[in-house]
C-alpha cells in the first residue's frame, strides 16, 4: 500500500522495507521452490507476472507488504544491496469489508539458513505493532498449513489462539485480539524497533 512505501522499520535482527521492483528478481527465485509454494499456497509466476504483482501490491489499499532483510548483514556491509540481504516477507491483508479493524497476517522466511533464529518472530511483532499504531487494527488472524508446526508454534508464542481448523484447505486459523494488556505487551516487545524514512531503495544502512 502507498501508506508504507516510505517507511523502514529497523529492529535488532530484521529490517522491514517496502516491497519495490528492486526486490522482485530475488523474490521470484524464492517462489520457484516447491516447498515455499506449498507452505504459502502459491502458484509459480513468470518474472513479468511477479513485477505486475509487486506494482499492484504497492497500489492496493488492502495489502501492506514489507520485505524482511537480515539486519546484521545489512548493517555490516555498507552499500550492500537490499536484494542481497533479503530473507523473506511479512504481509497484512485488510480484506474484511465488514470489519476494518481486522488484518490477516502472514510471514515467510524464505532463506533456509535464516530460519529458527527469531527473524520471523521479530518481523511479525514489528508488523503487529505497525498494524495497531498506524493502521488502527485491533484483531489479527493467521492462516497456516496444518503441517507447518514451526509457524503455528511461533504464532502461539505471540499470544495467538487457534480458533478454527479447515480440513478442506488443511489449515488452521489463529487469532489475536489486542486488548489493552496485549497492546502494552506488544509495545514492550517492539520498544527497540525504530521507524525511519525510506526512499525507494536509497535507504543506507545506519
Amino acid at each position: 500500500m502507498r501508506l508504507n512505501q516510505n517507511t523502514l522499520l529497523l529492529g535488532k535482527k530484521v529490517v522491514l522495507v517496502p516491497y519495490t521492483s528492486e526486490h522482485v528478481p530475488r523474490y521470484h527465485e524464492w517462489m520457484k521452490s516447491e516447498e515455499l509454494q506449498r507452505l504459502t499456497a502459491s502458484e509459480p509466476l513468470t518474472l513479468e507476472q511477479e513485477y505486475a504483482m509487486q506494482r499492484s501490491w504497492q497500489e492496493d489499499a488492502d495489502k501492506c507488504t514489507f520485505i524482511v532483510l537480515d539486519a546484521e548483514k545489512w548493517q555490516a556491509q555498507p552499500g550492500a544491496t537490499e536484494e542481497s540481504c533479503m530473507v523473506g516477507d511479512v504481509n497484512l491483508f485488510l480484506t474484511d469489508l465488514e470489519d476494518p479493524t481486522l488484518g490477516e497476517i502472514e510471514v515467510m522466511i524464505a532463506e533456509p539458513s535464516c530460519r529458527g533464529k527469531g527473524l520471523g518472530t521479530e518481523a511479525v511483532l514489528a508488523m503487529l505493532s505497525y498494524g495497531v499504531t498506524t493502521l488502527g487494527l485491533t484483531k489479527f488472524e493467521a492462516k497456516i498449513g496444518q503441517g507447518n508446526e514451526p509457524s503455528i508454534r511461533m504464532f502461539q508464542k505471540l499470544h495467538f489462539e487457534q480458533v478454527a481448523t479447515s480440513s478442506v484447505f488443511q489449515e488452521v486459523t489463529l487469532r489475536l485480539t489486542v486488548s489493552e494488556s496485549e497492546h502494552q505487551w506488544l509495545l514492550e516487545q517492539t520498544s527497540h524497533v525504530e521507524e525511519k524514512p525510506y526512499r525507494d531503495g536509497s535507504a543506507e544502512p545506519c
